[in-house]
């Protein structure tokens, strides 16, 4: 496929440009006329030109462009737009260039005859099970401006969410980084410097000053080795892992990590309530509901006990019982369920199930970092301070030993 830049009028007059891929120029041409335009100029770009090209619509389409969009297209709408109109609006403005094509591809499906939850359906990786499903249930309602306010909300907690809980692991991380850099800095540029030091002063050095440089000493004659090993725990964590056992090894030891794997859960289930909240809300069904869950997440600890839920519902249970039985829910959880059931509101109460555990995301965030961070600045100081009395206690023996 060879990249295009297409310069052309639409009927109004107005004029259009845009880059395309196609086989020959011949296709661009028959395509242009095919969306109404009357070509200007048709000229193949290659090269880093195209490479870029590429590159850009690679780019991932995240939530919030996503949710962007829901908006966009939800008011238009409901101002009486027609959906084909719309789309092009927002493809001309939206900044992701990515979407921008796929809204474009979405237009023209549409204007061929095709409905709007078919043509998505074309593009999974852009919009998933959940999104094909609240459309197709707004298309059969007759209400679509609705269904994509919904959607939009969802995208856009589910990106709050996803954002809290990078921010949750990112502090950790930087901190491990600049500690690993710290130590690495400190024996290839101090140690050797001091360590010659030593051999001009000559005399016996204390204990804590021989332990130090012996464990220097091995990391500094078996690195190889120790790297060697790094890369061979990592490689196979990485092959037990794409194994079904392994797999659900991994995925049980999230679950249980400290600190980390409660955020995991609480994250999860302020998903699945908001999830099944949106799909409800729609006209979704709860089986077809559970079945788009099922999909949401790669845990399969998680998956299991969503499938046991549904397989529990098929078999004649109440959806609260189903979800008590699975053993993964919180009882605060199985509770609003049952409460929802009885009072034929569970959109609502799921809704506020949700509020209340992104909440404790938040608020378990919150404290955990409260933990690390102490725990970060005591283990920076407790190296540095290793470092120092190793390193410093032959001057001072020396020097009381000279006077």
């Amino acid at each position: 496929m060879k990249i295009y830049r297409y310069i052309a009028r639409d009927v109004a007059g107005g004029r259009r440009k845009g880059l395309t891929q196609a086989v020959s120029s011949n296709d661009v041409l028959n395509w242009l006329r095919e969306q109404g335009f009357t070509p200007i100029s048709i000229n193949e770009i290659s090269g880093h030109t195209a490479q870029s090209w590429r590159t850009i619509h690679q780019k991932r389409i995240k939530s919030a462009d996503l949710a962007a969009f829901c908006w966009q297209l939800a008011t238009m709408l409901d101002g009486g737009i027609p959906i084909t109109t719309a789309f092009d609006t927002i493809a001309e403005d939206i900044e992701n260039s990515r979407l921008q094509q796929v809204l474009q591809q979405l237009s023209e499906k549409v204007k061929k005859g095709q409905s709007f939850s078919e043509s998505i359906a074309e593009f999974p990786k852009v919009f998933n099970r959940l999104s094909c499903a609240i459309i197709l249930a707004g298309e059969t309602s007759g209400n679509l401006a609705e269904a994509m306010n919904k959607l939009a909300d969802h995208f856009d907690s589910r990106d709050k969410l996803a954002k809290k809980v990078k921010g949750a692991m990112a502090y950790p991380i930087f901190v491990f980084t600049f500690i690993v850099l710290i130590v690495v800095f400190i024996m290839a540029f101090i140690i050797p410097r001091f360590r010659t030091i030593f051999d001009q002063l000559g005399g016996e050095l204390p204990a804590l000053t021989r332990g130090f440089m012996g464990f220097y000493d091995i990391l500094r004659y078996n690195l190889h080795f120790i790297i060697g090993f790094v890369l061979l725990l990592i490689v196979s964590a990485v092959l037990i892992s794409k194994t079904k056992k392994g797999h659900c090894l991994f995925s049980r030891i999230v679950l249980v990590a400290p600190l980390f794997g409660k955020v995991i859960n609480q994250a999860f289930v302020a998903m699945f309530c908001r999830t099944m909240s949106t799909l409800l809300a729609a006209g979704v069904s709860v089986l077809d509901a559970l079945d788009i869950l099922t999909g949401m997440t790669g845990n399969d600890i998680i998956k299991s006990a969503v499938m046991e839920t549904r397989k529990n519902i098929v078999d004649g249970s109440n959806i609260s019982l189903s979800m008590a039985t699975a053993g993964f829910f919180p009882n605060m959880v199985v509770k609003m369920m049952q409460v929802g059931e009885e009072s034929g509101s569970l959109p609502t109460v799921l809704e506020k199930t949700s509020n209340h555990y992104e909440r404790k995301v938040d608020s378990t965030i919150t404290t955990m970092l409260s933990l690390l961070e102490p725990i970060m600045i005591v283990t920076v100081g407790a190296i540095v301070l290793a470092v120092v009395l190793a390193l410093y206690m032959p001057i001072f023996t020396m020097s009381n030993v000279a006077g």
